[in-house]
């Protein structure tokens, strides 16, 4: 998949958004990569992932927040992508509990942007990231594309569920092909510093104890990152079609008469965070202190990917368990903080 215009992924310093350029980098891809650099978490570890790009003579970055729209707009109107991916949006579910603005700017009036850009540019396809978050208070397992999801349950599962929504508007009225990838619970090497894989490996080696909200009893479907960016990459080379069976009788939410489509990229395992905590300790040799506590305001209880429809489009299903996935991760902290 290359192509004369470039790829323009937002989100470039950020985890997967960083994984996924170095991935199309490699491939001989020419890549734009836009990132606001915000202080959401260590801008030292986001500055780390960007040098390792810039070290690509096919890579560009752009410093803009996706919220500028007058910025937004000029970069597209100079990069000319064929594909778009983004990335970029305000993350984690429990800061929009306290900090629900900062999803209004960066995942609706941000995304907004991503679209006329879109729009006016004739960009070919576009890719961006929604949430397994959005299921919210769905108990319907595992978690199909195929059926509804309207009762989020934080600001920032609305955020993505809104998008998804605006997404859907652009195809229909402009015929822009897109293409919705629902992650669930994304970890590896580079991995985000307010996830729990992260929080608790940095505890765990200072000898701190660890919160474990539900008393560890939760389940998640934890999804390694190079899985994750196959997902994307294939994805990427697939931009969406209408459905010609789409039915405005019995509508089906994933598809549509417009060119758009929703995947969930999920393990299809779920695990147990106490089954989690067990492999990180086996693979730090370490015991964690464990500070059992109770459910979250915002949390889920469990989540489980049906990516029936991903394998069908793509021919790709995610495959690398946590007992390998973990100690990537592990060794890689361990090398880039030296502890």
């Amino acid at each position: 998949m290359t192509s004369s215009r470039p790829v323009l992924v937002t989100g470039a310093a950020g985890f997967i958004g960083f994984h996924l350029c170095q991935r199309l980098l490699a491939d001989g891809q020419t890549v734009v990569g836009l990132d606001s650099m915000n202080e959401y978490y260590d801008v030292n570890l986001k500055q780390a992932r960007l040098d390792r790009l810039k070290a690509f003579p096919n890579f560009r970055f752009e410093h803009v927040d996706l919220a500028e729209r007058d910025r937004i707009s000029a970069l597209f109107q100079s990069a000319a992508p064929e594909i778009v991916v983004n990335l970029a949006a305000q993350a984690g579910v429990r800061y929009s509990l306290t900090n629900p603005h900062a999803y209004a700017e960066s995942n609706l009036s941000g995304f907004l942007n991503i679209l006329e850009g879109c729009r006016h540019a004739s960009v070919g396809h576009l890719v961006y990231a929604s949430s397994s978050s959005i299921y919210g208070g769905s108990t319907r397992m595992p978690f199909s594309v195929h059926d509804s999801a309207d009762h989020p349950l934080s600001l920032y599962a609305a955020s993505k569920k809104a998008n998804e929504l605006m997404a859907h508007t652009y195809s229909h009225l402009f015929a822009l092909p897109t293409t919705g990838l629902r992650f669930f619970t994304v970890y590896g090497p580079w991995g985000r510093p307010d996830m729990a894989l992260f929080i608790f490996t940095r505890a765990i080696l200072a000898g701190e104890p660890i919160d474990v909200f539900n008393h560890g009893n939760m389940q998640r479907d934890f999804t390694y990152v190079d899985d994750i960016v196959e997902g994307i990459v294939r994805v990427m080379g697939k931009p969406a079609t209408a459905n010609p069976q789409w039915s405005s009788a019995a509508p089906d939410p994933a598809t549509s008469n417009a060119p758009y489509r929703i995947h969930n990229i999920g393990g299809s395992a779920p695990v147990e965070l106490n089954r989690l905590i067990e492999v990180l300790e086996e693979a730090l040799g370490k015991k964690a202190v464990r500070n059992l506590l109770p459910f979250q305001p915002g949390d889920v209880p469990a989540t489980f990917a049906d990516v029936g429809s991903l394998e069908e489009a793509t021919g790709f299903k995610p495959k690398v368990p946590i007992e390998i996935g973990v100690p990537r991760f592990v060794e890689w902290y361990r090398e880039f903080y030296r502890v």
